[in-house]
């Protein structure tokens, strides 16, 4: 085994700002949260924001002093505090299982302060938005009010296999490394693993070695996780339900945590339904939108201020209805979204919006991805035919952004891809006219691999009269058992989950499938062994069944003309041919 590491960057508490006072908040264990205090000078008794992260909230880099400054001079008190066993908080460094208990117990410590009127609203990003859900779960009375934006209640958890289809995610490449950085003890450890370098393991255990500490987390997952409850109840949503302010990315790589959560409260949730208002925006995980033109990735000062209203102001909104009592329910849409390459969002009672318009489309040994019409339509008529592929774990696929947080910080140009030997790619003819795509969009294919299992990766692009491809949307599935033929093989549905676009007359779809995205998703090494210890590879021939009524297969949505609609445009006739 390597005896060196990556350079190790130790991240220790940032120094607590001149306008904030710190606090020892004990829990009903005894061990004490330290949080931080910020005062508004409008009144005494207001309803306290509470925040509550592990990424220091001192630090620069969630520069959470500017986000409670914003809150106060607003008519809120501020309460920023670091979850137990992180920074200056006491206790075990766990990640996501204590953050109910601590939730509700910050929470009724809160609202029997003075200068709290009683009301407790929480907001935040990532896990700052896991502990609301985990606050919800708690069921204080206090908390009236979350603002979760880019998380969602299965955040970060390793994959789970379903027994009965043994299908699953690709596992994320960050699953077990964000343990051993932000939930290894109170501080943060910044390093980078070499994925050329096989067997990952050996540099994780490098890495604890030099560091001299154990993420326990990361011994409770690897390599056979042990469940540990997140929420007492089962689900996040079978407490009684919260009013919520859900904002979801359409590029945020987080995004299908998000997206099951609301399909969650949709399907079995009513009274969350009722409360639930979802915001869907332009962004990615790290808060860049598209169409912005940042030349560094560390925010300056400026950069910040500007960002606090898109950030804040839509949270003010809400609690200004259910937290202050101004106005009522009704004045806040149900759902407000933004079509990416228009501006301004729109307002629908519901999502998916109503009067979406299906389409198919089949991919076509020759390339090309055609819509599916009547049944003797060529692309409804052709006959079956198998395509074969490469996976190479010795040669992966790579991600086409060098930090999947910031996608959009360096929006990348993924029509490169479809250039490699083990990318298939089907493209469109141009389309005639602008088309608004809406809703949600699935694949459906029948693959065998000759490895025991097998991943599949699958991208839907925005292909310009220059060839650029921007990312519409993208899903990927685990096949645990692997067919060895596609005789064999059952129809599959890979989840893109759901689209809000603009796509342009002249531009072209693409369909593109692959069984690699590395690094962002671990590469599997072909042999059916553990990705992080696997120490060999084999190369597998995949195969993937064209034409025919279980060929490969994109279904997606246009949004047809409504009045609130109009300045974007109709999409009735996704009209490429």
């Amino acid at each position: 085994m390597s005896t060196t590491t990556t350079t190790i960057t130790r991240l220790t508490p940032g120094p607590i700002p001149q306008d904030a006072t710190q606090f020892k908040v004990p829990m009903r264990d005894g061990i004490r949260l330290a949080t931080d205090m910020y005062f508004s000078s409008q009144a005494e008794e207001l309803p306290v924001v509470l925040i509550r992260l592990p990424y220091d909230k001192n630090g620069e880099y969630c520069f959470m002093p500017a986000i409670a400054r914003y809150f106060t001079a607003y008519g809120y008190h501020v309460a920023v505090q670091d979850v137990r066993g992180k920074f200056r908080s006491e206790g075990q460094t766990l990640l996501c299982v204590n953050e109910v208990d601590d939730s509700t117990d910050t929470i009724d410590w809160l609202a029997q302060q003075p200068y709290c009127n009683g009301s407790v609203a929480m907001w935040g990003d990532s896990y700052y938005g896991y502990t609301q859900l985990a606050a919800a779960a708690g069921a204080h009375p206090a908390l009236k009010a979350i603002a979760p934006r880019v998380t969602g209640s299965g955040l970060g958890a390793p994959r789970s296999i379903d027994s009965q289809t043994q299908t699953g995610d690709v596992e994320m490449g960050i699953t077990y490394l964000y343990p051993m950085t932000h939930f290894l003890n109170n501080d943060t450890y910044e390093w980078d693993v070499d994925w050329n370098k096989r067997p990952f393991i050996d540099q994780i255990d490098n890495a604890i070695a030099e560091i001299g500490d154990r993420s326990e987390t990361f011994d409770l997952w690897y390599p056979a996780e042990v469940q540990l409850p997140r929420f007492p109840r089962g689900s996040a949503f079978s407490a009684p339900a919260v009013p919520m302010l859900h904002t979801i990315g359409w590029w945020d790589n987080i995004a299908p945590v998000a997206w099951r959560d609301h399909r969650e409260i949709q399907q079995h949730y009513p009274a969350w339904q009722q409360l639930e208002h979802l915001r869907i925006e332009s962004i990615d995980h790290e808060n860049n939108f598209l169409g912005e033109n940042r030349p560094n990735v560390q925010r300056t000062n400026d950069q910040i201020q500007a960002l606090l209203p898109r950030m804040i102001d839509p949270a003010l909104e809400f609690f200004d209805v259910y937290v202050k009592s101004r106005g009522s329910a009704a004045d806040i849409p149900k759902v407000r979204y933004n079509i990416a390459h228009t501006d301004g969002f729109y307002e629908a009672d519901s999502w998916p919006p109503p009067r979406l318009v299906a389409h198919q489309f089949a991919a076509q040994a020759d390339g090309t991805l055609s819509p599916v019409g009547e049944p003797e339509s060529p692309a409804s008529s052709s006959r079956p035919e198998i395509v074969a592929w490469t996976h190479d774990p010795d040669n992966p696929v790579p991600s086409s952004a060098e930090d999947a947080f910031a996608y959009l910080f360096n929006l990348p140009d993924e029509a490169q891809r479809a250039h490699r030997s083990d990318v298939l790619a089907f493209s469109s003819d141009p389309l005639q006219a602008n088309s608004v795509l809406a809703g949600p969009v699935t694949v459906n294919l029948k693959t065998a691999s000759s490895g025991p299992n097998m991943d599949v990766h699958v991208w839907l692009l925005d292909l310009d009269t220059e060839g650029v491809g921007t990312r519409i949307a993208r899903g990927n599935l685990h096949l645990a058992k692997a067919p060895a033929s596609i005789d064999d093989a059952i129809v599959n549905t890979v989840d893109l989950f759901e689209v809000g676009y603009l796509l342009k007359a002249g531009h072209r779809l693409q369909l593109q499938l692959a069984s690699s995205d590395a690094p962002e998703f671990l590469c599997a090494p072909g042999d059916g062994s553990d990705p992080l210890s696997a120490r060999n590879t084999v190369t597998n021939k995949q195969q993937v069944q064209l034409g025919g009524t279980d060929g490969l297969q994109v279904k997606l949505h246009t949004l047809a003309e409504t009045a609130s609609t109009e300045s974007i445009t109709a999409g009735a006739t996704l009209d490429c041919c």
